[in-house]
């Protein structure tokens, strides 16, 4: 089957429409000249390839070389039982999906967000049609449908050790992982865009656009924050490489309280 990308957020389409819903929306951004789609097959004439390094044992960056649409980090979590794809980046070729079969066998594939989709059914044919896990919540932004994917709500358990939450926030299904084996067995969460890390590596973010500069309430912010207190995590990653390395759980909190504390007036002073 042949299928689009859009060239802006690099999401797979099954067919090209006038604008990708996708960045039509207020959270993400619609070129000034316009719409304009891709292919797997010109993203790879145009040089494009995946690079995958290991960010700790057993969590490995998987990018693409130039950034392929938003140009996220997927993150491929290696375990025991089997490894699990998060955030699907928007280009795949064989060799990558030889790289990533190298690392063990994928049993799942899932995206934090509807920007982060990637061409994530055309990840899972190549890797044998492992499911692909969409949030219910979220499952309208789908512009690929395939019987590959399976809607999900609450919590997610894909593999032992791993737990997918949705606390919302930037999306109404927005998700995050917590990998309890991580940073050492001291715990990680794979935050997607839900909770930013900043790159002062001391503090965290949380918006309903990142691009456009639209905040969230204190209100969510807080319940966001308050979804991850039953984990323990030391560290946090997001979907673009940045990294709180330690004392993420605290972090989180002060940086939650801040925010509103902000939107709440109590530093108008300051302004």
């Amino acid at each position: 089957m042949s299928f689009w990308i859009c060239a802006t957020c690099a999401v797979e389409h099954s067919e090209q429409v006038e604008v990708c819903a996708i960045c039509a929306d207020e959270r993400q951004w619609v070129p000034a000249d316009g719409q304009h789609w891709t292919t797997l097959d010109e993203l790879a004439a145009a040089g494009t390839e995946v690079v995958i390094e290991e960010v700790e044992p057993d969590l490995y960056g998987v990018t693409s070389k130039p950034p392929a649409g938003i140009g996220q980090q997927s993150m491929l979590v290696r375990t025991s039982d089997g490894n699990l794809l998060w955030d699907p980046i928007g280009f795949v070729d064989d060799a990558a999906v030889r790289r990533v079969r190298e690392l063990g066998g994928v049993v799942g594939i899932i995206a934090s967000h509807p920007h982060m989709y990637g061409v994530q059914v055309e990840w899972s044919h190549r890797l044998g049609d492992v499911p692909v896990y969409v949030s219910e919540a979220d499952a309208e932004w789908v512009a690929r449908r395939d019987p590959v994917i399976e809607t999900w709500s609450g919590k997610l358990t894909p593999l032992p050790g791993i737990t997918v939450i949705q606390p919302g926030g930037h999306f109404p299904g927005s998700a995050i992982i917590h990998w309890a084996d991580g940073a050492d067995g001291k715990g990680v969460i794979l935050s997607g865009d839900t909770v930013f890390a900043n790159p002062d590596r001391t503090s965290v973010s949380f918006m309903r656009s990142y691009p456009n500069r639209i905040p969230l309430s204190g209100a969510v912010v807080d319940r966001v924050a308050r979804s991850l207190d039953v984990f323990d995590y030391d560290r946090l990653y997001n979907n673009f490489g940045s990294v709180i390395p330690v004392d993420a759980k605290a972090i989180v909190r002060r940086s939650a309280d801040r925010h509103a504390a902000w939107v709440r007036g109590d530093y108008d002073h300051l302004t």
